[in-house]
């Protein structure tokens, strides 16, 4: 099962302003989200190169701003290939827990990570999963600090699927 099936049609994947959507394709996680596919808002740079304008709540490896080779093919998707240059933002998930003092609110994960100037977006209200981009010029350790102890008084679940070394010293 892909995400966003439905707008797998080349007229979804191209924009004016040279935004393409860009996919991604793995091998979904045991006993998480049934999805083996993930498209991403991106600028065509080159030919075959885009840089990334949004944050993946599927995809590891990648962050929004980084540039990423893909291939077109028959049908006009863009298959992503490679990383090519990292821009050195991370990607943080946070999942609210719904026992938890926060509930299963976005909106208070969003509230607690607010000063910290995080932009994030929202899988769905159903799944209150929050999928934030770490600008590189973030205070690293504080947003670890506050993921951590998070988790440990129950209020989330989270994982860092794209970091730096920055992020690894913090």
């Amino acid at each position: 099962m892909s995400v966003m099936a439905s707008m797998t049609s080349p007229e979804h994947n191209t924009v004016e302003n040279n935004r393409i959507k860009v996919w991604f394709r793995f091998v979904p996680r045991e006993g998480w989200l049934p999805y083996d596919t993930e498209g991403l808002w991106a600028t065509r740079i080159s030919e075959d190169t885009a840089r990334l304008e949004n944050v993946p709540f599927l995809q590891d490896g990648v962050a929004e701003g980084d540039v990423v080779r893909f291939l077109t093919n028959a049908d006009g998707l863009h298959w992503s290939t490679e990383r090519v240059e990292a821009s050195g933002n991370c990607t943080v998930r946070v999942l609210p827990v719904p026992s938890g003092s926060l509930g299963a609110s976005a909106e208070a994960v969003h509230e607690r990570l607010a000063p910290f100037g995080l932009g994030g977006e929202v899988f769905s209200k159903e799944l209150p999963l929050v999928a934030f981009n770490v600008p590189a010029r973030a205070e690293l350790g504080r947003i670890k600090a506050l993921l951590t102890r998070g988790e440990e008084d129950g209020w989330w679940h989270f994982e860092a699927s794209c970091v730096t070394d920055a992020w690894r010293n913090a």
